[in-house]
């Protein structure tokens, strides 16, 4: 296959789309971006811009398949991947992406959603111009946080009661949402249509927006005019295909290879996947549930291998029994996307080691002016931390289903069979903030936590929603919560009684202190027993009589200051002594009932994860959760009607928007559900951030490449669905004109041989655009269409019928012969007759349209020209009256 130069990129732009033709990569203009045609394949590159850049992001390099994609168009888009793979370098991550079956990393380029048009070539190349005003339409809308519409029959026989459907008419977009579409579904429908307006016609279309048929009277009629009486009740759509988390849990790495013809298939191992399982001769297939099948190439991996990638990933996805349309992603070693890397239980490389030392070191010296953190949110979502702690802290424990306040001075004690309330306030921006921390001890009982969700719902009640809820385990606390006691948190073995002190203590108590400072320092109780030493870390041993403070030989400066300051909090009324490992006096190990082996390992500090962070949006599948990732993320993608998971690794925020912030309980479910389901196998014990929209800390907000905090208060993407709608076409002035506007025009069209008739609106092949003298009214005598601009043809009726056999009565009008339509028909077979018994040819719900001109005014008064001008409602009064309904 002789395929011809690659086109030039153009370095200052992000995303670049070509379509196939004629054996060619053909530019999309900018303004088509989010058209695709279904006969065409297309290749759509995405090149990282600004930070992201610096960073060395991957470049992503897509290449699309229509349903009605040849295979000739196919292969043509996969060569040319291919070479322009091999002059983007190594770090390009290779995308197969299907129609309807795109993955969440194509559907974020394209906001508000794409769109899916029929036809071929020459629609393809002419793409969508902005100002054209004469198209007829209809387009299905579906998704969730990514969205499609795609083009379908001009008929009410393409509706359902389920989906979105936008009649788009050039001046007039119609939207009609389906009784049991949802709220979200609704708005984002709308943000489609709106982008459409903006886009294609420049701003000055119309919207109107049908959610109730019989408070839309007005908009019924337009839509009628178009598509004819419905007839019928419509029917539920099948629901999309859903993929839970649970289906994404199961993993498989395979090694793949061939020998001879054959394709040979060797499972490496299952979940949980570890990094060193990949080796850089090997090229390897990741099966994620087949759902998603990752093909990773090492980079000394056989060059004829690799550039058989997307075959071997077909011949898998053959074998293995899954769909076509199964998504495929190919990477380079070295050029993992983070999608795939999160696959595995750890992931680095020596350079991240090495840039990890440095950002280890750049935070320990960002720790001595913490007063930054209100001004660099990206520092406080870093750091965890969303200022110095210096603000206002209550405590409270929970008791007997309530919560008991605690004395300022056992602030920071904790019990591990309790559960606690940290109420931490604080100012940022000249407004009062709250962060409530729900910390739970490993051995509380469910009613307990149960408990501690209900007392935090009732302090969030109190302070009108405001609270931002961090779930917290015994053990995974964040570093602003160490920082409220300013190194002093202890935890205790067992449970606080009344007032929240302890019941009586042993007489011998051993203590692990762990930390280096304030922002990370814990002292928790351990077993009294010399194996729970460890030759890293400092142990406080406390007997009735001294506290030994035991410096293991691999403790440093840091963590013998943060000791020292510990020893007030655990023994302030006995005896010190200094104990250095190695050195220890008989007593000692008496105390913890003699000597035994224990770890001489030092304890790692905790990990700064090269993880990238990542966004999803949530929702619920039979029970189960769903998830679907934004990539590229911004807090646009951030919707009143949306609860969005982000994971930074350290902490899984959960961010309600507001229309769905009484979903709280169900909202923490589905964030423990995630951390259960994820195929690296995750901590149970990773805090969870409950956030309501409005109430963002930085640590939140710093994860956001630019978050402006006013933006809730003045966007017009914050506003209900309701008032969104407002003042659109259902006001009945706005009707008035408009249908008063569609009558002209379908008038101003007629031939002066010819006689009108009600408006027909054929289904347009390839979503063809036309100009105002083109406008087609109806078929010709052998069924084809044809323009008004011929003047032996006579307007025909909708293309859907109104009768009560739809099928029937449709396909033999849009055959009628010439003559009956021009000649007219008596009075006789058309007056007072049902459907079944008039002539082969007659639309039911036009029956007076077929009378000659002379019958027609003798019967109704007046000419077709003047009954056509007339509002709907009265042409329906009157052909009552005259037996002609």
């Amino acid at each position: 296959m002789d395929t011809k130069s690659l086109p030039d990129i153009e370095s200052q732009r992000d995303l670049h789309i070509w379509v196939i033709a004629n054996l060619e990569m053909v530019p999309v203009p900018e303004s088509a971006y989010g058209n695709f045609f279904e006969e065409h394949c297309y290749i759509v590159l995405h090149v990282p811009q600004g930070p992201k850049a610096a960073q060395g992001a991957s470049k992503d390099l897509h290449y699309w398949i229509g349903k009605k994609a040849d295979t000739e168009a196919q292969a043509v888009a996969s060569t040319f991947v291919r070479r322009l793979q091999e002059t983007l370098g190594s770090a390009t991550v290779l995308h197969r992406e299907v129609q309807d079956h795109e993955s969440d990393c194509f559907c974020s380029y394209i906001r508000p959603g794409v769109i899916y048009r029929k036809g071929g070539l020459a629609s393809a190349l002419k793409h969508v111009e902005t100002n054209m005003y004469n198209i007829q339409r209809l387009l299905r809308v579906r998704g969730r946080k990514h969205v499609s519409a795609t083009e379908v029959e001009l008929s009410w026989e393409s509706f359902n009661k389920s989906d979105i459907f936008l009649l788009d008419l050039g001046k007039v977009m119609i939207q009609w949402n389906g009784p049991k579409s949802s709220i979200s579904e609704k708005a984002r429908g709308l943000a489609l249509t709106r982008s459409l307006q903006d886009r294609e016609r420049a701003g000055r279309a119309q919207i109107g927006v049908v959610d109730d048929e019989g408070k839309a009277s007005g908009l019924m009629e337009i839509m009628e005019a178009v598509l004819g009486s419905r007839v019928g009740s419509l029917f539920t759509a099948l629901p999309n295909r859903t993929v839970t988390q649970l289906q994404k849990a199961r993993v498989h790495l395979y090694r793949v290879h061939e020998k001879g013809k054959d394709l040979v298939i060797q499972e490496l191992a299952t979940c949980l996947l570890t990094q060193d399982l990949l080796h850089e001769e090997d090229c390897c297939v990741l099966d994620q549930g087949g759902v998603k099948i990752y093909v990773w190439q090492g980079r000394r991996s056989n060059t004829q291998e690799q550039r058989c990638s997307f075959s071997r990933a077909l011949g898998f996805i053959e074998a293995k029994g899954y769909p076509t349309y199964t998504n495929v992603e190919v990477l380079n070693e070295g050029a993992e996307s983070a999608g795939f890397k999160q696959l595995f239980r750890r992931w680095s490389k020596d350079q991240e080691k090495t840039e990890n030392l440095g950002w280890i070191h750049k935070l320990g010296q960002a720790k001595l002016d913490l007063s930054k953190l209100h001004n660099q949110p990206e520092l406080a979502a870093q750091l965890r931390m969303v200022d110095d702690a210096a603000g206002k802290v209550e405590v409270w424990c929970i008791q007997d289903s309530g919560r008991q306040p605690l004395e300022p001075r056992h602030h920071g004690q904790f019990y591990a069979g309790n559960c606690y309330l940290v109420f931490y306030t604080y100012q940022r921006m000249g407004h009062t903030k709250y962060i409530l921390y729900l910390w739970q001890g490993q051995q509380a009982t469910t009613q307990e936590i149960r408990a501690l969700n209900g007392n935090a719902e009732e302090l969030d009640l109190l302070h009108r929603g405001a609270l931002v809820r961090e779930h917290v385990t015994m053990g995974s606390e964040p570093k602003h919560f160490f920082a409220i006691f300013q190194g002093q948190m202890v935890v205790f073995q067992g449970s606080a009684g009344h007032g929240g002190k302890g019941q009586p203590a042993p007489a011998t108590r051993l203590f692990h202190v762990q930390g280096t400072d304030s922002y990370n320092t814990r002292i928790v109780e351990v077993p009294t027993r010399a194996s729970a030493l460890n030759s890293g870390d400092i142990f406080l041993l406390v007997t009735g009589s001294i506290c030994y403070l035991w410096f293991g030989k691999g403790c440093s400066g840091d963590q013998r200051v943060m000791a020292r300051k510990a020893v007030t909090v655990i023994s302030e009324n006995i005896d010190q002594e200094t104990v250095l490992e190695g050195q220890e006096p008989p007593h000692f190990w008496e105390a913890l009932g003699g000597r035994a082996p224990y770890p001489s390992s030092k304890s790692l500090p905790e990990d700064v994860s090269s993880f990238q962070p990542r966004l999803f949006e949530c929702s619920s599948h039979n029970g189960h959760l769903v998830l679907m990732e934004v990539v590229f993320f911004s807090q646009d993608d951030l919707d009143k009607y949306d609860v969005m998971l982000l994971d930074t690794w350290q902490e899984i925020f959960l961010w309600l928007g507001e229309a769905v912030s009484k979903q709280k309980e169900e909202v923490v479910a589905w964030g423990l559900e995630y951390l259960q389901t994820h195929p690296a196998g995750r901590s149970q014990t990773i805090p969870i951030v409950l956030i309501k929209q409005g109430h963002e800390p930085p640590t939140f907000t710093g994860w956001f490449l630019a978050w402006d905090p006013y933006k809730w208060a003045e966007s017009e993407k914050n506003q209900s669905y309701r008032e969104l709608v407002e003042g659109s076409l259902e006001t009945i002035t706005a009707i008035t004109e408009i249908t008063a506007e569609f009558n002209n025009f379908r008038l101003s069209q007629w031939p002066s041989n010819s006689k009108p008739g009600p408006l027909a609106l054929q289904p347009l092949k390839g979503s063809q655009d036309r100009s105002e003298n083109e406008l087609e009214l109806g078929p010709k005598a052998d069924g084809t269409s044809t323009s008004s601009t011929s003047s032996s043809t006579s307007s025909t009726s909708s293309s859907t019928s109104s009768s009560t056999s739809t099928n029937t009565s449709t396909s033999n009008y849009h055959n009628s012969p010439r003559s009956m339509i021009n000649g007219g028909l008596p009075r006789e077979q058309l007056m007072y007759k049902t459907a079944k018994n008039l002539p082969v040819g007659v639309d039911p719900a036009q029956k007076e349209f077929y009378l000659s001109d002379s019958d027609f005014q003798d019967i109704f008064g007046k000419s077709k020209e003047e009954f056509y001008g007339m509002a709907k409602w009265k042409q329906q009064q009157e052909k009552k009256q005259f037996g002609f309904f």
